[in-house]
């Protein structure tokens, strides 16, 4: 064993820490000692975002210590921020193992430390968490998810007084702090209790009728109410405001996929509780199609992606990706708005640099800026942050199966995207077509635009190290030519320099410091590499596009554009 990760162990062993995490340690000495110092090897990263782990004894592993070290940091963060004023957090968790109990330990130590709590008082959808932030006018606040990463997994993310995730200087400002706390005894775990609020009901129908505020068409429903529905929270908390939300917008022939209604953080009927996953969504799929539904819907533990089925131009059931699903809601937003009389003359929507180009393509024909930001939702809300008062933010969102509308919130919101989706089947079958039959007809209008993900992973030690090889090797040797065509565009956001590759002519890229690559061919298809923040795993975004004559040419051009992408694939040697 490595003699600095058997000091640290050592420490676990010797110190302020409880008789069963002791036990633990012990059995992993004997029983497995390799997990045991993977366990221990590093400290588990306070990131930009917060925290993400495997649960278990350790100081790489989320458990009571790992968490209530980082919210002693954040603690102290936020009193600096507010001297003379109550400082305020709201907090809650997702039907995760252990999610209620880091919850209850985050609002422990905030209360510990004079901080006043709204703690929910059961599991919530992560967008809740975000509304009530601003409804509560907290100065902060944390949710207790790790989204849709496997059972074994939990996470902490920490949010600031706009119902935002951190971004700079707070996000670093943060981290500065949590490294401070360089022991448990450094931690107020407890005292102070009545600084703690339990909310829900109260918090749950202001949410709901924000919700209900963005619908557009509330006269189509009324006509299309028994619209077919079939929704699945997959044992998470999208089980709390889904349906109901779903009734309050007037959809009365809802199914919901019993095998999976009850939260369960072990995830029964699933290996990996992530919509985009066919084999996840496979039980709503059969459900779908035994039923002939119109929609198909299934929202993440944590409620805030939301993937969807429907039936394509085979009459077959297909799951949509997440730029499909990002075009036709920011598509239906721009138009229906326009079509309703309400949109504004300064209206703006905003997506990701390795979400479609096809939204920055409708956005333009209807007027409408687009702006573009990095991965994250953080980054959309600073972006509203900026404009605020000068334009009005309609949507925003990315490929990863995450839409954000209105500005009430400042996180991706699966339960108001499950809405408005509805609708937007609604509002297509009131004219005798499919969500499909549409998307196609965009095609036509704009381009097909088509695109995949790959994901690597590389676990344990050596994990990121391979995964920082990769990126350098692509950042000192760009391919020139991808698939019989020129790199025409560098585009380096750890650098912040965009180049030409023929001219090698540069420019700055305005965004904040981020490691990803894009290649951008002369065709227009674009290559994007990014090392994912909360996963193991290297990103490999693929778009590429063809012009679309009629609906009737869909099938042969997707499986050339698929083609297409797999001749990438292979000679980028992924």
């Amino acid at each position: 064993m490595d003699a600095a990760i058997q000091a640290k162990i050592n420490t676990w062993l010797n110190g302020h820490f409880d008789q069963q995490t002791r036990d633990e340690i012990n059995r992993l000495q004997k029983e497995n000692p390799d997990q045991l110092a993977d366990a221990f090897y590093r400290d588990l990263e306070f990131g930009t975002g917060g925290l993400r782990g495997i649960m278990g004894v350790g100081t790489n592993r989320m458990n009571k210590y790992t968490v209530g070290m980082a919210t002693q940091g954040y603690a102290n963060y936020l009193k600096q921020g507010v001297p003379k004023e109550e400082v305020r957090v709201a907090i809650a968790h997702d039907s995760r193992n252990n999610s209620r109990f880091f919850a209850e330990t985050t609002a422990n130590v905030f209360a510990a430390n004079g901080i006043k709590v709204f703690l929910f008082d059961s599991l919530r959808p992560t967008p809740e968490l975000s509304f009530a932030i601003r409804h509560l006018k907290c100065q902060g606040g944390v949710v207790c998810t790790a989204s849709h990463n496997p059972k074994e997994y939990n996470g902490y993310k920490a949010y600031w007084n706009d119902g935002a995730q951190l971004v700079p200087p707070h996000d670093k400002n943060v981290i500065k702090e949590v490294e401070k706390i360089g022991s448990v005894e450094n931690v107020k775990w407890t005292g102070a209790s009545e600084n703690i609020t339990i909310i829900g009901k109260d918090v749950d129908g202001a949410y709901m009728q924000m919700v209900k505020g963005l619908s557009v068409y509330p006269e189509i429903i009324q006509k299309q109410h028994d619209l077919k529905i079939v929704y699945t929270p997959i044992h998470g908390s999208g089980i709390k405001l889904v349906p109901e939300v779903l009734k309050r917008f007037g959809f009365t022939n809802v199914h919901i996929v019993k095998e999976q209604m009850e939260p369960d953080g072990n995830f029964p009927t699933v290996s990996y509780p992530n919509p985009e996953e066919k084999a996840t969504m496979s039980i709503g799929l059969q459900k779908a199609q035994e039923l002939d539904a119109d929609i198909l819907l299934g929202t993440d533990p944590d409620a805030d992606r939301v993937g969807i089925g429907v039936k394509d131009n085979h009459d077959e059931w297909v799951l949509m990706n997440g730029n499909q699903t990002a075009v036709l809601a920011f598509n239906y937003l721009i138009e229906a708005r326009k079509a309703k009389g309400i949109a504004q003359p300064n209206d703006m929507v905003i997506k990701t640099i390795v979400t479609t180009d096809m939204i920055d393509k409708i956005a333009q024909h209807n007027g409408v800026n687009c702006y573009n930001v990095l991965t994250g939702f953080k980054w959309i809300a600073e972006m509203i942050r900026e404009k605020e008062g000068k334009e009005n933010y309609v949507i925003g969102g990315e490929e990863s199966f995450g839409l954000m509308i209105g500005d009430k919130i400042r996180d991706k919101d699966a339960v108001s995207a499950v809405a408005l989706l509805c609708e937007m089947a609604a509002y297509e079958k009131e004219k005798g077509r499919s969500l499909f039959e549409k998307l196609l007809d965009l095609y036509v209008q704009y381009g097909f635009y088509y695109e995949e993900l790959i994901s690597i992973t590389k676990k344990g030690m050596d994990g990121q190290k391979q995964i920082a090889a990769m990126m350098e090797e692509f950042r000192s040797n760009p391919p020139k030519m991808i698939d019989g065509l020129p790199v025409v565009e560098l585009l380096d956001y750890e650098k912040r320099i965009g180049r030409n590759l023929a001219t090698d002519e540069s420019w700055e890229i305005k965004l904040p410091k981020s490691n990803v690559l894009q290649f951008v061919l002369a065709s227009g298809d674009k290559i994007s590499a990014r090392p994912s923040g909360t996963e193991p795993k290297i990103k490999f975004y693929f778009s590429v596009n063809a012009t679309l004559k009629s609906p009737e040419e869909f099938d042969a051009m997707q499986k050339q554009l698929q083609n297409k992408i797999e001749r990438i694939i292979a000679e980028l040697n992924l």
